[in-house]
């Protein structure tokens, strides 16, 4: 299984992380991304940086698979957590 790195950009900082883990795909990484967004600003969620902040997810060669920026996360709150989940009325 390919392993993904989630690295948290805010303004010019990124912290870095050396582990990442291994998943399916670039899909269950977006799960995974977006999951870690919504438990860091449960924990966080009065840091106001945290709205400004992204989360890049990075592939072993260093390539960027995805960029989820946590307002995208915090606007995701009030909707369905799954794409065709919910009712559209």
């Amino acid at each position: 299984m390919p392993r993904y790195f989630f690295h948290t950009r805010i303004a010019a900082d990124t912290l870095t992380d050396e582990e990442g883990v291994e998943l399916r795909d670039a899909d269950q990484a977006w799960r995974v991304a977006r999951a870690t967004i919504r438990d860091s600003l449960g924990d966080e969620g009065s840091d106001p940086r945290l709205v400004a902040a992204i989360l890049v997810v990075t592939d072993e060669a260093g390539d960027v698979v995805l960029e989820f920026p946590f307002a995208e996360a915090i606007a995701e709150s009030d909707g369905p957590s799954e794409p065709g989940e919910g009712t559209l009325h």
